[in-house]
């Protein structure tokens, strides 16, 4: 397993309150892989999302509120569907929390869900729309 983190995707209450922090009061560039409810901002080898909360949380499997969902999630992206099973199954071994098994996904991907010791919502996820780079970077338009 190559050790990475690709994107940091943050559940936000207000997504356009959200983008005009990041673009006017960071001044940070909106990639052209954004859509109408999801924005990325590529950060130097990370990616930076902003997704509505509610919409992250039940993609997660998770309830929105209360101590089920911290509005954030960490992603990790694989290079095929076979991978995310792969890292599921040995993030199982070592303890995790599977909270959504690896699926199909309606954005047209693969991915799954599970939550490290400490409780920390991690997903693993297969976008046959990006590219990684040789060092497992995603590299975005």
């Amino acid at each position: 397993m190559n050790p990475r983190i690709n994107i940091i995707t943050l559940g936000v209450a207000d997504l356009e309150r959200s983008i005009d922090f990041y673009e006017k009061g960071l001044g940070w560039k909106r990639s052209q892989a954004s859509q109408d409810d999801i924005v990325f901002f590529p950060l130097n080898g990370i990616v930076l999302a902003l997704y509505p909360r509610d919409a992250l949380a039940n993609d997660a499997c998770v309830e929105a509120t209360g101590h089920g969902f911290s509005g954030m999630t960490l992603a990790y992206n694989t290079a095929s569907e076979h991978e995310v099973d792969q890292v599921i199954a040995a993030v199982e071994r070592l303890g995790a929390t599977i909270v959504k098994r690896p699926q199909k996904v309606f954005w047209g991907g693969y991915s799954s869900y599970f939550r490290d010791p400490d409780g920390h919502l991690f997903e693993v996820a297969y976008n046959p729309f990006w590219e990684l780079d040789s060092n497992g970077n995603v590299l975005l338009p």
